[in-house]
């Protein structure tokens, strides 16, 4: 077991960080996972899509689909292996519509819910890292400006104790969008948890992005989703 805790220390510096190296710890099993500066999220991309590249411009048929012998579509396309998927009804929501104006069609709106639960002690972790030590926890996530609606993302992110149902701590982001100007890029959302408190053993990660339906179906995508923790911290 020496051998696999001198190759750990030689990994990641654990002793000139001021990590505790107890002797309990299954060394060969930490070096073989790697769990620290890894992403432990499965499938971090589910659409096929890259951050480092513009989203997809969304594709408008000449003709408008049939859906008179099939549904149309509630979700992008994709590999949602690794997550747990979640779809909310397709409804109507808020429309201001001039007044006199004439609707053929209203926007009905949904949500994709994708959710994770990462455990941190089976991806290779440690007690004593987590609760003395305590070591930075990054999150990282990255979501379409598609435009559909003012609202279009929600994410959060739980620190959880070992019965993984008691939040030590947690993180959201619910942003809102500019509707008033044209712009069709990634938009990054992220947060570090440090100085958390003893405990944790598991994170669990939930985000939301909105698709609508009028004619045609169209999607909030995201993609880049990480959870990473790191061999130091900042506080």
């Amino acid at each position: 077991m020496a051998e696999w805790k001198e190759k750990c220390e030689n990994e990641y510096h654990l002793k000139s960080s001021g990590i505790s190296m107890p002797d309990s710890v299954d060394w060969k099993l930490v070096y073989e996972r790697k769990p620290l500066g890894r992403n432990l999220l499965k499938n971090p991309a589910p659409h096929g899509e890259t951050h480092h590249e513009p989203p997809p411009e969304p594709e408008l048929s000449e003709v408008p689909p049939d859906y008179s012998n099939a549904p149309p579509p509630s979700e992008p396309k994709g590999d949602y292996s690794g997550w747990t998927k979640s779809k909310g009804e397709m409804l109507y929501e808020n429309v201001n519509v001039p007044a006199g104006a004439v609707v053929c069609h209203l926007p009905q709106f949904s949500w994709l819910t994708l959710e994770q639960r990462v455990d941190l002690l089976e991806e290779g972790l440690w007690p004593e890292l987590l609760d003395d030590f305590q070591p930075d926890i990054a999150v990282e996530d990255w979501y379409e400006e598609s435009q559909l609606h003012e609202s279009i993302y929600q994410l959060q992110v739980r620190l959880l104790g070992s019965d993984g149902q008691t939040v030590i701590s947690e993180f959201t982001s619910n942003p809102r969008e500019d509707l008033e100007n044209y712009s069709h890029t990634w938009k990054q959302v992220s947060h570090v948890f440090s100085g958390y408190g003893p405990g944790v053993r598991y994170v669990h990660f939930l985000h939301r992005a909105k698709n609508s339906f009028m004619v045609e179906f169209h999607s909030t995508l995201v993609t880049g989703s990480s959870v990473i923790v790191k061999p130091s911290k900042s506080t």
